[in-house]
């Protein structure tokens, strides 16, 4: 029942998350850099999310580095206070993920499960959620793992610096 419970939460946050990711691509509401991160914010609804891009991408299938096309890959912290999301950490990986796999999350060794469901992927709770953001705080890198739907292994890794100003920014941004 719980995993029934958390999977529908993150149905939930996947669609409103997807509205962000296609506001941050036609978004002209960048109001802060911080080294690899960004932070947008748009209103009505509020939301505000701090986004960075991989520093390095390793795409691979049986065990030999492959080149692929894939679409935009992003790691967002997001913030939507009439929906109540409070740092829900989501990521992009810019192609469908196989079913029913899930990605994993990667800080300084310390690793995080993240469920997929088409092109996105996210933690299971809330409680989950925060202990990435702290992770994130600490740390100077995250990867993450994943396999999509036509079995090719990806590895993207974002830095971590500026993180925590960043998501700070947006946590500020959207509070009231």
């Amino acid at each position: 029942m719980i995993s029934k419970i958390s999977r529908a939460f993150g149905v939930v946050a996947l669609a409103t998350l997807g509205t962000s990711a296609i506001a941050q691509e036609a978004s002209s509401n960048r109001v802060a850099a911080n080294t690899d991160w960004s932070v947008f914010v748009e209103d009505n609804p509020t939301e505000c999310w701090a986004v960075s891009a991989p520093k390095e991408t390793v795409n691979s299938r049986d065990g030999q580095v492959v080149s692929v096309r894939r679409g935009e890959i992003l790691l967002f912290v997001f913030y939507r206070p009439g929906a109540g999301v409070n740092g829900q950490v989501t990521f992009t990986g810019g192609y469908p993920f196989a079913g029913g796999s899930t990605a994993e999350l990667d800080i300084g060794g310390t690793t995080f499960e993240l469920f997929t469901e088409g092109e996105w992927a996210w933690p299971a709770t809330p409680e989950d959620d925060a202990r990435i953001v702290a992770a994130m705080k600490r740390g100077s890198a995250a990867t993450i793992s994943a396999r999509s739907g036509r079995g090719t292994v990806t590895r993207d890794t974002f830095s971590l610096l500026g993180f925590t100003a960043g998501v700070e920014e947006a946590a500020n941004r959207c509070s009231s």
